[in-house]
């Protein structure tokens, strides 16, 4: 999803759930920050490394592309952005199609409801990075977080439903690797990453193949994925992100202790229902960076300003910290390596050897010359 969700839903979603305003931007800013601690990040701030929640690309290209990159990228990725739905589901092939498979991503997971549980009775930083996941699971379901042609490449079977005055038009996508243009709305003209013929390359993580449609609200579209022996899959964004949202609703009145357990298939409609309208009504918007609807929601249920995303809002707060671990951001380092943690290990138990838990110590980013262990 785009940081217009991560960040003003979040806080709309906060708001509704029952947490006040300053509590509301503390979950949201986790919640939005979870796509930039990367280790380029934490390395500025000398955090610890294990708390890297993204990879910018610069990081990807510069893991080895042997079965130890494929972990870290995996790790990070299947953790945050692509939570697995089914490590033990049943699917006919060889082993690494198996392992593969087994990481594809959807919603309303048992996962999904151990990464809510983990965030109860700890603190907003951690409400935060589940939302984030929780999230992700709408609009990243049906790829997964590792490298995998077969899994996550597209092919010339992609459509886009767009509403053109009182109808809507099937128009086949462009894929086009320009990253320095931006999406063309106009022609359903997207930018995605280099086809390559290699099973493990980078470019075929999550969504790369299709660009960043799944994070686009207003997305309606249809394609034909390898692993699903190419049935038509269709994607309606607009009516999935509100079931997201009120998800995440729900799942925050778990976190203040309304309801004993978060329970998969439950929504928050009852609470969103007076904002249903207004709601759909911008997710169909199609604006790639727009994120005033959210954000005049948000101020509207309130009546505060909510301060805009930044990212470096809480550096001098831990440079300065002497106990690191009582600050934002150590709240939030400390609350995504428990999540990584979680992911990991069950990625491990279900016999997947995609992913791998090494015993080692706590490495930090800046202790004397290199990293420190």
């Amino acid at each position: 999803m785009q940081r217009n969700f991560h960040y003003y839903a979040t806080y709309c979603a906060a708001f509704l759930a029952g947490y006040s305003h300053e509590e509301s931007e503390e979950i949201a800013y986790s919640a939005a920050l979870v796509d930039f601690c990367s280790a380029t990040f934490l390395r500025e701030l000398k955090g610890p490394a294990e708390a890297a929640t993204t990879m910018l690309q610069m990081e990807m290209m510069e893991m080895p592309g042997d079965r130890y990159g494929r972990q870290e990228i995996t790790r990070i990725w299947s953790t945050f952005h692509f939570l697995p739905y089914d490590l033990y589901a049943e699917v006919k092939g060889g082993r690494r199609y198996k392992e593969k498979y087994r990481l594809i991503c959807n919603t309303n997971s048992d996962l999904l409801v151990e990464t809510v549980e983990l965030a109860r009775d700890k603190n907003l930083e951690a409400a935060g990075i589940s939302m984030h996941i929780l999230a992700d699971t709408w609009a990243h379901r049906y790829f997964a977080g590792t490298p995998s042609l077969v899994i996550n490449n597209t092919n010339y079977h992609f459509y886009e439903d767009v509403p053109m005055n009182d109808t809507v038009v099937s128009r086949r996508v462009n894929f086009r690797h320009s990253p320095s243009k931006a999406d063309d709305l106009e022609t359903s003209t997207y930018t995605n990453t280099i086809y390559q013929i290699s099973e493990n390359s980078v470019m075929s993580l999550g969504h790369g193949r299709a660009g960043h449609l799944p994070d686009y609200s207003f997305a309606v579209y249809r394609y034909l994925p390898a692993w699903a022996n190419y049935e038509e899959y269709v994607k309606d964004n607009p009516v999935e992100f509100y079931q997201a949202f009120t998800q995440m609703v729900y799942a925050l009145k778990c976190l203040r202790g309304e309801h004993p357990k978060f329970e998969k298939e439950v929504y928050a409609n009852d609470t969103v229902e007076p904002y249903r309208e207004e709601i759909e009504e911008f997710l169909r918007v199609r604006d790639v960076d727009s994120d005033l609807g959210w954000k005049t929601l948000g101020e509207k249920l309130s009546g505060q300003k909510i301060t805009d995303f930044d990212m470096d809002k809480y550096k001098d707060e831990y440079r300065k910290a002497e106990n690191k671990d009582e600050t934002v951001l150590g709240r939030f380092f400390a609350a995504a390596i428990a999540q990584k943690q979680l992911v990991t290990v069950r990625i491990a138990e279900s016999g997947n050897r995609i992913v791998k838990i090494r015993k080692k110590k706590k490495k930090v980013f800046g202790k004397g010359k290199g990293d420190a262990e």
